[in-house]
């Protein structure tokens, strides 16, 4: 137990029905914060039952793509134009169920917000969902889409060597229907979302909830929606191409990515981290610009490991973290999530992060 999780512990012995905006006024932190901490002390068996401080409980709202993932694994190097030997699996998936997954896995109430077909997918993604602890009552199902699905093949590095995505039924989420979610967005202690979504959908979102809002920014040319929306975004996290297309410049070592980093920042962005593959992440808040370098790890898929870093960026937000905590413990969910062969680390809790955050020496 934390020491914050103690003094929490020890006010609600005292009067149980203290609120969590009470908590938050004697801890000087943010109410969302403190939910997070309550959550804590329910999963380690120290708070009991359901009553007023979990009606109260904030959540993050997740809005984007959810979709059955094809994946193709080889252990020899890929030859083109041919049929190679190896294994598929079918598994769930998108890059908005990622985050969420990864978010209800670190203790946080999630609500998603997306569509699945009314076929043996869809069917297949809400039971996923569902079983992994997402609040999936704002999925719509549509009779006249297939569920998503995103076909991918993972060299013998571990990486990504093509993808598809067919996510036509993504048309279905139109700012009519986001804006049926009013309350629930509202209500949300964050909201993320994913260019899964169409431009208009995430030009009303920036226009009403300014700041608000964590981007994932998903691939280059998706990320082209929202070149002109950067600064009305609470964190963005692109990779180095999607930076290099926002920016309008090569990134070619740390010194551009910081340049990268600095001009996002100035654009609006609260919080800027831009990915590096192998040579790190470089990152920047509140006029604070730097970089972290992990060791060389083995990956299995990396397919996913940018949504768990972006979850864990979103958990930091709530936990009033500092930028380069949460950095830290970004890249090591994205680290455990590459040595998995599914999209979204089934054990993510914040214990196993600081254990992996020990043995990188981050």
């Amino acid at each position: 137990m934390t020491g914050r999780e103690k003094q929490i512990l020890d006010w609600l012995k005292l009067d149980p029905l203290m609120s969590q905006k009470e908590l938050a006024r004697r801890l000087g932190i943010t109410r969302s914060s403190v939910a997070v901490h309550i959550t804590n002390l329910i999963k380690k068996g120290y708070i009991k039952g359901k009553g007023y401080i979990l009606q109260e409980e904030d959540y993050v709202v997740v809005i984007g793509g959810c979709n059955l993932d094809v994946t193709g694994f080889t252990e020899a190097p890929l030859i083109r134009k041919d049929s190679n030997p190896g294994k598929v699996q079918l598994s769930t998936g998108g890059v908005a169920r990622n985050i969420a997954q990864n978010l209800v896995n670190l203790g946080i109430k999630t609500r998603l917000i997306s569509v699945v077909g009314n076929d043996l997918f869809g069917r297949r993604i809400l039971e996923d969902c569902s079983r992994g602890g997402i609040d999936t009552s704002l999925i719509k199902t549509s009779n006249r889409y297939s569920s998503s699905i995103y076909l991918s093949v993972i060299d013998d590095t571990g990486d990504m060597d093509l993808a598809i995505n067919d996510m036509g039924i993504m048309e279905i989420l139109d700012v009519e229907t986001v804006k049926s979610y009013q309350s629930v967005l509202d209500a949300a202690s964050a909201i993320v979302v994913d260019t899964n979504l169409s431009r208009e959908v995430l030009v009303y979102l920036v226009d009403e909830y300014p700041n608000r809002l964590f981007l994932d920014t998903v691939s280059v040319a998706k990320t082209e929606k929202v070149t002109d929306l950067i600064g009305h975004f609470q964190t963005i996290k692109p990779n180095r191409q999607e930076a290099e297309l926002l920016t309008g410049h090569k990134i070619k070592s740390l010194s551009d990515a910081k340049k990268a980093v600095r001009g996002l920042l100035s654009r609006g962005a609260s919080s800027v981290i831009i990915t590096l593959g192998k040579d790190g992440v470089v990152y920047g808040s509140n006029g604070l610009i730097d970089e972290i370098h992990p060791e060389s790890i083995e990956k299995t898929n990396t397919t996913g490991s940018g949504d768990a870093f972006m979850a864990v960026l979103v958990h930091g937000h709530l936990c009033d973290l500092d930028i380069r905590e949460t950095v830290k413990r970004s890249l090591a969910a994205s680290i455990l999530t590459m040595e998995s062969s599914f999209s979204a680390h089934g054990g993510l809790s914040m214990e196993l992060i600081k254990q992996r955050l020990l043995e990188l020496n981050l």
